[in-house]
């Protein structure tokens, strides 16, 4: 063999090799923080869990029937889509799943002569819609390692009064549920209006007769309270498990 091929050969050998350590440490960094991300959903459930229980209780005792949150309109001219992706890439098909999934859902809308507003979440969603010249209203990113609830708050808050203005008819949400280490889903759901006959029935009830309950203020304050905050509960759920998700695709999980 020639000397200038046996360097090339050299060369080549310790490309592969530095590459080989550098994914290495990615693997090293993404295991320590699968326990962590999983944990920080883990930990929304009972939060999540009681919340929807004290609202149907609020539900039960007359309140929210004619909240605008409940309320579907008689006519959609406008939707709004809220797309969760990650920050960064070499996560599998994570992002492309998401993306593919919310472009989908513009295309189906348009064809009914609906109008869209986009709120994209990471870097990889604003990213590609942009280049692909769609109009994006908001951009949400540089979080995916530690979302927090004032995150969730800012995401949901960019909705909420175009929606209670009667600006949007309806909110969707674009992301992926994590079901378990190798089984997860896309899924596309209403933000707002809240599915009404859902958030009546899910969650499991308590056995044994049910509680009578007193409440001040008012039953329709509470209920309005509760509801703002299930949909920032909603969008922080929606970051923590693209955190996890992503932490394990980088991981090879």
């Amino acid at each position: 063999m020639a000397g200038g091929q046996e360097r090339i050969l050299r060369r080549r050998i310790r490309s592969v090799q530095a590459t080989k350590k550098i994914t290495r440490a990615m693997e090293l960094i993404a295991a320590s923080r699968i326990v962590k991300a999983q944990t920080r959903v883990q930990e929304a459930v009972p939060y999540s869990t009681t919340i929807t229980e004290v609202a149907r209780n609020l539900a039960a005792a007359g309140a929210g029937a004619n909240h605008p949150l409940l309320e579907p309109r008689p006519e959609v001219k406008r939707v709004a889509h809220i797309v969760f992706t990650a920050d960064r890439g070499l996560c599998g098909g994570y992002n492309t799943s998401v993306i593919r999934a919310a472009e989908a859902e513009l295309r189906a809308h348009a064809e009914l002569g609906r109008e869209y507003d986009l709120i994209a979440v990471g870097r990889k969603a604003e990213s590609y819609f942009r280049y692909r010249d769609y109009r994006i209203e908001a951009a949400f990113t540089g979080f995916t390692d530690s979302p927090s609830y004032e995150d969730a708050r800012r995401i949901a808050a960019a909705v909420d009064d175009r929606f209670l203005s009667g600006e949007v008819d309806l909110v969707q949400v674009v992301y992926t549920r994590f079901v378990s280490a190798g089984r997860q889903e896309v899924v596309v759901r209403p933000l707002m209006p809240l599915d009404r006959e859902g958030f009546e029935e899910s969650g499991e009830r308590p056995t044994g007769g049910a509680a009578l309950y007193e409440f001040e203020p008012a039953p329709e304050a509470l209920l309005d309270r509760l509801l703002r905050a299930t949909r920032r509960r909603e969008c922080g759920r929606r970051s923590s498990t693209r955190r996890l998700r992503s932490t394990r695709r980088a991981n090879g999980r």
